[in-house]
């Protein structure tokens, strides 16, 4: 893009108002890197559901930069929110500081893939477009919207590296998490990831996909025009019964499963687990151009290991079968590093409207960097593949 070629900031309350193929090519212009979670159908789907709008607390203000001359160079999923849930970066300390010292945290607005942590680009450049320019605007639009909206604060959360490195050197402040990811490292097949594994971790693993398969089951893949409106009957039946379980109220309602089937079926992986037919238990993976992204769970039976085959040992063979570059099992999981994933840093930006919270937000967000980098750094010396002991045999 020209860099005397004007950009002109809109602002969207829904999706669909903008044009899917010039969202795309912002967010999905390279097959390889394909990312579903910000595909203008993925977000569509929350929106048409009902899972994201006013009611749910997530009303949308997406911004999309125009060229003067025509065309968009670069959109930014928005949101504003009147609470924290299904972020997965917490600020509630945050925000309790704050009321506590009179201020207003909420509205606040959210640059984010809703209900799922999944690290990814959120300031959506069109690959012709001047990238450092692009970014910079459509920050200083989104503070401009905070503004106008008397929002407290921006978060960006689950960005890229390069983002998070540029939003810094513009003034946001820089925040650390962690995530467990599976690296393929050009397995050709199961046994040659086990192959890498030290002898104990070895054992443990096929002992495990033993016991998931055990007792009559089947374990059954389904993806593309092969999915049911059935098979979404059971996937979200699934996920209710694990949110419910878990932390209350779910985030995603029946509809939005069918929406997303009809929108993105090709990148849809079901994992069941099948007793006389009938599925007892399922896991749902999006399939993206280098990552196959774990997404949600849930069971009706106890079956000892039933998780880690299908929401991770499946998806590793996946993967493998792919030629997928890892695998992405979403938030939380110290347990998963004794099953082959590691600790990476995932990235989130703020900026605050109030200089005095950001301030304190920014000594605290010091000490949490420190201590990611050192929690990463100690737990990839647990990671379950083999250092000196290249010489254990089965």
């Amino acid at each position: 893009m020209d860099g005397t070629d004007s950009l002109i900031a809109k602002v969207f309350p829904r999706i669909g108002d903008i044009d899917a193929s010039a969202w795309d090519r912002c967010a999905n212009s390279e097959a390889a890197t394909f990312d579903p979670f910000v595909s203008h159908a993925f977000l569509q789907a929350l929106e048409q559901s009902g899972c994201t709008g006013e009611r749910a607390g997530w009303l949308p203000q997406h911004i999309v930069l125009e060229r003067e001359a025509g065309g968009v160079a670069a959109v930014m999923p928005l949101y504003v929110k009147t609470h924290s849930q299904g972020e997965y970066i917490f600020d509630h300390a945050w925000a309790d500081a704050y009321t506590r010292a009179g201020g207003n945290y909420y509205p606040k607005l959210q640059c984010a893939v809703p209900f799922t942590p999944v690290p990814g680009r959120r300031l959506l450049v069109s690959p012709d477009a001047n990238l450092d320019e692009c970014e910079g605007t459509l920050l200083a639009a989104a503070q401009s919207v905070a503004q106008t909206l008397e929002a407290s604060s921006l978060h960006i959360t689950f960005l890229s590296e390069g983002e998070w490195t540029r939003a810094g050197a513009l003034g946001l402040l820089q925040r650390t998490g962690q995530q467990f990811h599976w690296p393929n490292r050009g397995y050709r097949s199961f046994d040659d990831f086990l192959a890498t594994l030290a002898s104990r971790k070895r054992k443990m693993v096929r002992k495990e996909r033993a016991e998931a398969a055990s007792d009559g089951l089947t374990i059954e893949r389904v993806s593309g025009g092969e999915i049911t409106e059935g098979h979404w009957d059971a996937m979200h039946a699934f996920y209710i019964d694990t949110g419910s379980r878990k932390w209350g109220r779910p985030y995603l309602n029946r509809r939005f499963f069918s929406q997303l089937g009809a929108a993105v079926a090709d990148r849809c992986l079901l994992v069941f687990a099948n007793r006389n037919g009938q599925p007892i238990a399922g896991a749902l993976h999006l399939i993206g151009g280098e990552c196959l992204y774990g997404r949600y769970w849930g069971s009706t039976e106890y079956q000892p290991c039933l998780h880690f085959e299908l929401c991770y040992y499946q998806a590793m063979d996946f993967a493998i079968e792919r030629g997928l570059a890892r695998v992405e099992a979403g938030a939380q999981g110290e347990h998963k590093l004794t099953r082959g994933y590691v600790p990476v840093t995932t990235y989130s930006a703020h900026w605050f409207q109030d200089q005095r919270l950001g301030a304190a937000v920014d000594r605290f967000l010091r000490e949490e960097r420190r201590g990611v980098a050192e929690s990463n750094e100690m737990l990839s010396e647990f990671a379950p593949y083999k250092k000196l002991a290249a010489q254990e045999t089965d």
